[in-house]
């Protein structure tokens, strides 16, 4: 490879709400601390990703959705995301050659500090690693839940994130998971996983933890008529911009109801004292070493249409999950 092709990268910007383009950036030379990493694939957050390209972040909220590594303000122009696998390809000597995670946006090559790559094990495909970032995220909520063995558990929406709080909570001894969901096609994946499934209307109630995913408002609503006496509702949705409306005149205060948030940033409360970043990332690639996870990716596209693929998802998802981004670089 020519040095001067070295000297460039191409990434992904947000250019106006609903329109993304391709740019050409300067990649500087790493310094001693850091490293340059060649993309093999990146992943499409679809629930937070989707809120940002059509510019629903609240202002409020600008800083606190910061990705690590975003560049731009919001609502644009902004280079977003947090789920990219790539090689080192300088750096480091005991780093060069292997296979990382880092949260960082979609581009084609950069340049970023060491202590900011993950390896992944040599066990793990380098394409199921895209779900590391979504699997970070199920560990913390299931550690905000802190279900206890033998409870029954209702996660709503099997989307990536419920798909894998689902799977998580499902090899908790003695624990009965149901994974909720208004797409009856999502059975499949359910079933996959290990987990029952039901539509909402099904769903058993009594339940002693539920955790909300669905990103919806009625999602929400069936989670609260679920929800077992002086049960929690975890919410790990994030709504954006959108107001939520609930029927707290109904069961929620003879149940004595919690409705409890759940954010991936901080590390969840009882594990802050011992844990931080690295360790829980640590423990997610330990996780992956899941075959079953596998299915969690639906389809995958060239970096070059990711564009066009971020219209469509956002607005038409039609059954996605994880959707997965190739590079050129990619044998």
């Amino acid at each position: 490879m020519m040095s001067s092709e070295l000297e460039s990268a191409r990434a992904f910007w947000l250019a106006a709400p609903g329109r993304g383009e391709i740019r050409v950036e300067r990649l500087e030379p790493p310094s001693a601390d850091e490293a340059r990493v060649r993309t093999l694939y990146s992943g499409i957050s679809r629930g937070t990703e989707s809120l940002v390209f059509r510019g629903e972040v609240p202002p409020s909220q600008y800083q606190t959705m910061r990705a690590p590594f975003q560049r731009g303000e919001f609502p644009v122009p902004v280079k977003y995301g947090y789920c990219s696998v790539g090689v080192v390809e300088a750096g480091p000597a005991a780093l060069c050659g292997l296979t990382v995670f880092c949260l960082y946006p979609h581009q084609d090559r950069y340049v970023i500090p060491v202590a900011a790559l993950t390896p992944v094990p040599p066990t793990i495909p380098s394409g199921r690693a895209v779900l590391a970032a979504n699997l970070e995220t199920a560990l913390n909520v299931l550690w905000d839940a802190a279900p206890r063995l033998g409870d029954r558990i209702t996660v709503i929406g099997a989307g990536v994130v419920g798909c894998l709080i689902a799977r998580l909570a499902g090899r908790l001894p003695g624990c009965t998971v149901q994974l909720v969901d208004v797409d009856s096609r999502r059975e499949a994946i359910a079933h996959h996983l290990g987990v029952r499934f039901a539509l909402p209307e099904r769903a058993e109630g009594e339940q002693d933890r539920v955790i909300h995913a669905s990103g919806s408002p009625a999602g929400l609503t069936t989670a609260l008529g679920l929800a077992g006496f002086e049960a929690t509702v975890m919410e790990a949705s994030w709504f954006g911009a959108r107001p939520v409306s609930l029927p707290l005149g109904e069961a929620f205060h003879s149940r004595r109801l919690t409705i409890q948030s759940s954010q991936v940033g901080p590390i969840a409360t009882a594990q802050r004292g011992r844990w931080d970043h690295q360790r829980r990332m640590a423990t997610v690639m330990e996780l992956l070493d899941d075959p079953a996870l596998d299915a969690l990716i639906s389809g995958e596209s060239p970096f070059a249409d990711l564009p066009r693929v971020l219209v469509e998802l956002s607005g038409n998802p039609n059954g996605a999950l994880c959707h997965r981004i190739v590079y050129p670089s990619v044998d």
